[in-house]
């Protein structure tokens, strides 16, 4: 990589992961020439289904794998030209990561777990210990610093991970499925912390997720689909991310999902006429009402202001329906 911003935190160019196979079908292409850039104090979601080659990404960014072509950078410098002692120092000292499962270690208290990487990169006990209960207590989680990891609910686990990822400072957060393993309104609790953290301290962050809900927190995101990004979503759309050609999905229901730049092409959502030809494959598609909608953008979600299984109107912040208990959905504004 020639032209290497140092103005961005995460860099990465022409990614291709290869996962070599003796199956019938041959090697699986995993990643097919991503391009990825992530700002200072930038919210970036990767979203895509299961086996679209999310983790994958994510593991090649953080310099977790090393990708078959392509290169990665963090603030300018390319990781695949580093020794291995050098990128652990550049990824204590710029990134730190948060999985689906926290990955406590089971012998350490919170506590302990949280003040861990400081104590990698030398810090004395006493003075790590104290940064960590102090941000196990911004976190409410004060009262349960010496709990085992086994005797925290999945919500408090994944806060102790959090504690554990801000504790170097980082200047980027690399997540993957952060909510995953955990209830809605837990996860809601979580997404609250991370949009603090975004806001007041100008953390980037750049997480995969199949969950709309949490790819809302986002300035933007990126579409994966079979290891190409298709499609990209929200405030400073940059298409120079996006794959060269695009791929236009349809799913089982026959519902297509179109790219943002495409959609501004067309004026718009709206309903159109399609012309078919068989023969040569070809969807050619005339709008029907005069006027053209707005441009497609970001969506934003809100709490649901009926509850869908009952009925009941909400008119306040609860997160669980007082008349049946169901979790209150997220629903686009």
């Amino acid at each position: 990589m020639s032209d290497v911003d140092t103005e961005i935190i995460l860099q990465a160019e022409g990614l291709y992961h290869v996962y070599e196979s003796s199956a019938i079908d041959g090697n699986v292409v995993a990643l097919r020439g991503l391009h990825v850039k992530v700002r200072p104090g930038e919210a970036v979601a990767v979203v895509g289904p299961s086996g679209s080659g999310k983790s994958t990404l994510l593991k090649c960014l953080g310099g977790l794998m090393k990708p078959s072509a392509g290169n990665v950078s963090f603030q300018g410098k390319q990781i695949n030209r580093l020794t291995g002692p050098e990128l652990v120092s550049l990824r204590q000292d710029t990134v730190s990561f948060i999985f689906q499962d926290a990955n406590l270690l089971p012998d350490l208290n919170a506590l302990d777990n949280v003040a861990q990487p400081l104590r990698h990169q030398g810090a004395s006990a006493i003075a790590s210990r104290k940064k960590a209960r102090a941000l196990l207590q911004r976190l409410g989680m004060d009262d349960r610093a010496g709990g085992m990891p086994s005797q925290l609910s999945g919500g408090e686990q994944q806060r102790v991970a959090i504690a554990r990822a801000l504790i170097t400072e980082p200047k980027l957060i690399l997540a993957d499925e952060p909510t995953g393993a955990l209830d809605p309104i837990t996860s809601r609790e979580v997404l609250s912390l991370f949009a603090k953290l975004h806001e007041e301290e100008d953390v980037a962050f750049l997480l995969v997720t199949h969950s709309r809900e949490v790819a809302s927190f986002a300035d933007r995101s990126l579409e994966l689909r079979e290891g190409r990004f298709i499609a990209q979503h929200g405030e400073d759309v940059d298409i120079s991310d996006l794959s060269s050609t695009r791929a236009l999905i349809i799913d089982e229901t026959g519902t297509m999902t179109l790219p943002p730049e495409i959609m501004t092409g067309l004026g718009g959502p709206g309903r159109f006429e399609i012309e078919s030809d068989s023969n040569e494959q070809i969807l050619t598609l005339s709008r029907l009402e005069k006027n053209a909608s707005p441009a497609v953008k970001g969506v934003k979600l809100i709490l649901a202001p009926v509850c869908p299984a009952c009925k009941h109107v909400y008119f306040d912040e609860v997160q669980e329906c007082p008349s049946c208990g169901s979790s209150r959905p997220m629903v686009p504004e």
